[in-house]
């Protein structure tokens, strides 16, 4: 039986959808029957007092939950979420409710075996509730007690070879798309990208020292399937600098019919005869491709990287061959001032071991945004006080017309001293002279 009740929460399981409220109760039943025999090192009402809590914030209209102080696991100032109840009394089994954050696998492969030691471990020294997987992309651990940290950082430390993720004011877990593994669009190597900045910045992810969080995401290309462009603060996005590759005889072949668009993924509705000029050419976001008789043709000079005739078409276009990727900046959800999506700082850049031309960058903009960024002040926030252009100084980069968001709507142009040269400067000196006399 149940030990609260919870009218509310039940009215969560009665829509379409799975339920997270279902698969608490399933595993609060599992703990309490308990079949296995495992000696559960915190409390064995954990899942239903965790129930019992939210419904009564249902019910309050605000969070039962509290921070308490700090926690963490001895050397590292990160990956663990301290949590706490503010209804002790009234729910023993989540007084303490900390979160662990477990660096995820590159490209998120997993093996059966590494999942349920993990799973064996979270049930005997955790809530058994696991969350696969956050925004920041790690595997979450949801709710343990204070004694019981260390007792997991050493187990997955020293016989999983698994290390925590990142929280706090750090660089938060780096997460990357499935990439060259198993998807032909992806444009440079994401999960090696991926591994070689999760490596070689350990210290930024385990010791917060940032003004406040920082996110790297890779995609390998410009579909996006992490959502960098709206979530990272430096967002890695594959692209390619040649023309896309056409295969005539595949484009007539989606035209006649013979090959279905869009891969054949029709979200079990039947749209008709294939419309190229309907749902390709018209679709094009800058208008650069046509039929020239039975050929089609793109001005790739003109081609933004939308990837949508590519992802419509992908038997008679490919991407290029000169690939690499794109480096856009400040993106954020709503912290201090509104959400906002990632801007072009580096159009193209090569993605090819050691990467020091990407960490060059990186730790540029690192300097500039630990020296004058404000506490709890993302990159995105501090690029829209100082400005784009004092971001090129810091990063030593040459402005580019595909950073530019939108025309410049401000008439006046502002110099420094140092950037007029002889001509200016000599002129403004010569006219205040002659006022003078």
């Amino acid at each position: 039986m149940p030990k609260h009740e919870t009218p509310m929460l039940d009215q969560l399981e009665t829509g379409p959808w799975p339920s997270f409220v279902s698969d608490i109760k399933q595993e609060a039943a599992s703990r309490a029957k308990n079949e296995r025999n495992v000696e559960f090192q915190i409390p064995e009402d954990v899942c239903d007092d965790l129930l019992g809590v939210l419904e009564l914030s249902y019910k309050h209209g605000r969070t039962h939950w509290k921070h308490g102080g700090i926690v963490g696991v001895f050397g590292y100032g990160g990956g663990v979420i301290g949590r706490y109840c503010d209804q002790p009394e009234m729910f023993p089994g989540v007084a303490h409710f900390h979160t662990m954050r477990v660096n995820q696998p590159g490209g998120k492969f997993y093996s059966t075996e590494y999942l349920r030691q993990l799973c064996d471990l979270w049930e005997f020294r955790g809530s058994g509730i696991t969350n696969m997987h956050g925004s920041t992309g790690d595997i979450i651990f949801l709710g343990t007690t204070t004694p019981q940290l260390e007792e997991i950082f050493y187990e997955m430390t020293h016989n999983l070879n698994q290390d925590l993720g990142g929280s706090g004011s750090n660089l938060r877990t780096p997460s990357d798309c499935i990439g060259q593994a198993r998807c032909e669009y992806a444009c440079y190597d994401t999960q090696a990208l991926c591994y070689d900045l999760t490596q070689t910045y350990q210290d930024e992810l385990h010791r917060p020292a940032f003004p406040y969080k920082f996110k790297f995401k890779f995609d390998g290309c410009p579909n996006c399937c992490v959502a960098s462009i709206a979530r990272a603060d430096i967002s890695f996005i594959g692209t390619w600098r040649d023309d896309i590759r056409i295969d005539q005889e595949a484009v007539q072949a989606y035209i006649g019919g013979e090959l279905k668009p869009n891969a054949g993924a029709h979200m079990g509705r039947d749209w008709g005869p294939f419309d190229i000029q309907k749902e390709v050419i018209d679709l094009c976001p800058t208008g650069c491709m046509w039929m020239d008789g039975k050929e089609l043709k793109i001005d790739n000079k003109e081609c933004t990287r939308c990837m949508h005739c590519i992802n419509v078409m992908p038997r008679a276009l490919r991407i290029g061959n000169d690939r690499g990727l794109s480096m856009l900046v400040g993106a954020k959800a709503p912290i201090l001032d509104g959400a906002q999506m990632s801007t072009m700082l580096v159009p193209f850049i090569k993605a090819e071991e050691p990467y020091d031309d990407i960490k060059e960058i990186i730790e540029k903009i690192w300097d500039w945004w630990m020296e004058e960024g404000k506490n709890r002040e993302r990159l995105g926030e501090l690029m829209k006080r100082q400005g784009f252009q004092k971001l090129l100084e810091v990063t030593e980069l040459q402005p580019d017309p595909r950073m530019v968001q939108e025309p410049r709507s401000n008439p006046y142009i502002f110099w420094k001293e140092e950037e007029v040269e002889g001509g200016w400067s000599r002129d403004i000196n010569e006219f205040r002279k002659y006022h003078q006399r």
